[in-house]
């Protein structure tokens, strides 16, 4: 099975591991020069925790975490108000156990692939043909090439999505966020904190070390109109947004143009009929997107990209009926998870004093509350998918 994957950031790179371990011969295929670094925190929760052991990366991806010990909301002094540890929710809450930043976790994904599954940076898909004989694919530097499986892995904005299915509305969930790298000059310590005014917040964790920050703003907005690819569009709005903001706002918007790892989209989901056309699939936010809200979307990305390995891998060489099997599976689950995303999308963020006063209360009750009680309503949803066994599971390292 020759299969092509669009993206080579998480997604992709998981799903190589997945279909190298079945024996198939694959090619990742990625837009940009080489591996992009930095990036948002992301989180490994619930039932991708299992996954991640299955495929013998739990100590690689452990080690490469961010170690943030929890989070403390702070007023316009930088006083800190309320705070939860990364203890509470069983460890799968706002701050998870498992916390690592986009560009680290891909990069454990590359190391471990890169010898047995072909890269080519710099190149991107502009069109598919379907035919008898395989997926007759064009790019846009490298020769025309022949393949039994394209996956689009590509994100929010995925190329193969619209060559494939058209442009597809995103479900914008009211609000835009915003991430890069700044100096830490607060000399915070393995914490994050974040200061909020009514519709707006930004916050910092520590990285690397704790030598730097990782800032993080989120604004609520309705849809904007605006390039995604334009970076500096995109910081000129985060700078219109955050203007006269408390605290140490405009310290970390200062650094903006400074920043190596600048990071802008809107809070979307994406919801499609079908994932696949004939023997063209999509996987992780191509196909899903959770929104960050949600805290799910490297989650489902983990675990979809072995529930599809294992259907591609059994379906006998009907490639479209292995990516409608993968489907089945995941699509009650990936839905549960979306609902998570559209019922936090309106709390992270409150739009009132009243509602920042609310949050913070909560967060001060959390601590006198079981942790199980804590965790259950979103255990069902985190660990609300079983992984299936698959005969790729036999080389797994225990």
């Amino acid at each position: 099975m020759k299969v092509l994957i669009s993206g080579a950031s998480i997604t992709g790179p998981a799903l190589a591991f997945w279909l190298h371990r079945s024996g198939a011969e694959v090619t990742v295929v990625e837009r940009a020069p080489g591996l992009r670094p930095g990036g948002q925190a992301v989180d490994v929760r619930g039932v991708a925790k299992e996954a991640v052991r299955r495929m013998g990366l739990a100590e690689q991806v452990r080690a490469a975490c961010t170690a943030t010990g929890g989070l403390s909301l702070v007023d316009g002094t930088g006083r800190r108000v309320a705070s939860m540890t990364v203890g509470q929710f069983g460890g799968d809450g706002l701050i998870a156990e498992i916390e690592i930043l986009r560009g680290d976790l891909s990069q454990v994904l590359y190391d471990v692939t890169k010898d047995n599954t072909e890269y080519v940076f710099g190149d991107r898909i502009t069109a598919m043909d379907e035919q008898p004989d395989g997926v007759h694919v064009t790019f846009a530097v490298g020769a025309p090439r022949v393949f039994d499986v394209v996956i689009g892995a590509d994100g929010l904005h995925s190329g193969v999505r619209s060559l494939q299915f058209g442009e597809t509305p995103l479900h914008h969930l009211g609000s835009y966020l915003s991430f890069w790298t700044v100096r830490n000059h607060l000399d915070l310590k393995n914490w994050a904190l974040v200061y909020t005014e009514p519709g707006r917040s930004l916050g910092v964790r520590t990285i690397n070390g704790n030598r730097n920050l990782m800032a993080f703003a989120a604004v609520r907005a309705g849809e904007i109109d605006y390039d995604h690819r334009d970076t500096g569009k995109q910081k000129e709005l985060i700078r219109e947004r955050l203007a006269g903001m408390g605290w140490d706002v405009a310290t970390f918007v200062d650094q903006l143009d400074a920043a190596p790892d600048f990071y802008f989209d809107s809070s979307s989901q994406v919801t499609l009929d079908s994932w696949s056309r004939g023997r063209v699939g999509l996987l992780g936010d191509a196909a899903f997107c959770s929104s960050p809200s949600s805290g799910q979307g490297t989650s489902l990305a983990l675990v979809g990209a072995y529930v599809l390995a294992g259907e591609l891998a059994a379906c006998g060489g009907d490639y479209a009926a292995g990516l409608a099997a993968y489907e089945r599976r995941l699509r009650p689950w990936v839905l549960a998870n979306q609902k998570l995303g559209r019922d936090y999308s309106t709390t992270t963020v409150p739009l009132t004093e009243r509602g920042i006063r609310l949050q913070r209360l909560a967060m001060r009750a959390l601590r006198y509350l079981p942790t199980k009680l804590l965790s259950r309503k979103s255990a069902k949803v985190l660990n609300g998918f079983e992984l299936p066994d698959y005969p790729l599971d036999r080389a797994t390292v225990a």
